[in-house]
């Protein structure tokens, strides 16, 4: 998944522990298989070849799952959470220390959107070519939420997922107590800037200070606005409490790709949330 992963369990034996962990790394494991954009032989970038020429191809129960789940987080977004904007990537590198060609973010604009894609009796349709989807928003927090189901299923019932700060809560702590849950600070690595007290739901966080360039004294951070191209400037870090993980990661997303409005658009939904301001 790209960052740091651990998991906790409370389990009758070693054995017993040792044989759930393992069948939640292979889960894990089979989703970054199959939908990292880093590898050759994934179902994402099968899915992608399609894109790139235009056309269709068939996709299984689980895809289309996610697909319709990104499906409502674009409509719930008025079009910002938009998987098909990945492809700005290509103009924005963030281990340099310079802003792309303004042509370059115009061009690839013109192949992003949502609205271009259908799905439909299986199959996945792009209406136009050279596209690309990204799942990066959505996989890590299912696979987290994936990751407690598996654990609940096989009777293990405490216990903590954590990939890469994408958290889902199996349980309490044995004794019932709160899982004590850091968030870090966004402009200092070494501060906590958050301590929350968990016994059950999910936590994730969205923000600039992962991957940015900072020039002229401005920040850019790699959550990129898909109607404009450039990096989102007005919260430095959203914090969604939610009881899935894949719930609390897209509105923490979408909160931070909605800038102003962020805070009043969580407050609508209803859930736990810490929003940190860029200035």
């Amino acid at each position: 998944m790209g960052s740091p992963c651990e998991l906790q369990l409370y389990a009758e034996n070693d054995f017993i522990a040792q044989k759930i962990a393992q069948q939640i790394i292979n889960d894990v494991q089979r989703l970054e298989r199959k939908y990292s954009r880093y590898r050759s032989d994934s179902f994402l970038s099968k899915i992608n070849q399609v894109a790139m020429l235009g056309g269709s191809i068939p996709i299984d129960d689980e895809t289309t799952g996610l697909l319709n789940y990104a499906q409502t987080c674009y409509e719930l977004s008025d079009g910002l959470f938009d998987i098909t904007s990945g492809i700005l990537r290509k103009a924005w590198r963030f281990d340099t220390n310079f802003l792309p060609d303004d042509k370059i973010i115009q061009l690839l604009l013109n192949r992003i959107g949502w609205q271009k894609c259908q799905v439909e009796n299986a199959i996945l349709t792009f209406s136009e070519a050279e596209m690309e989807l990204d799942f990066g928003g959505i996989v890590k927090e299912y696979a987290a939420d994936r990751a407690a189901t598996l654990c609940l299923n096989a009777g293990i019932s405490h216990g903590i997922v954590n990939l890469g700060g994408d958290i889902k809560i199996i349980g309490a702590h044995l004794d019932g107590k709160p899982w004590r849950v850091g968030i870090q600070h966004p402009r200092d690595k070494s501060k906590v800037w958050k301590i929350l007290k968990l016994k059950q739901g999910a936590l994730a966080s969205s923000g600039d200070y992962e991957r940015c360039i900072v020039i002229d004294g401005v920040r850019y951070g790699h959550i990129l606005n898909p109607k404009t191209g450039y990096p989102v400037q007005y919260l430095a870090a959203v914090s969604v409490v939610a009881d899935l993980c894949v719930i609390a990661g897209s509105a923490a997303t979408i909160a931070m790709l909605k800038e102003k409005e962020g805070e009043k658009w969580l407050k609508s939904l209803g859930l736990q949330y810490f929003t940190f301001p860029q200035h």
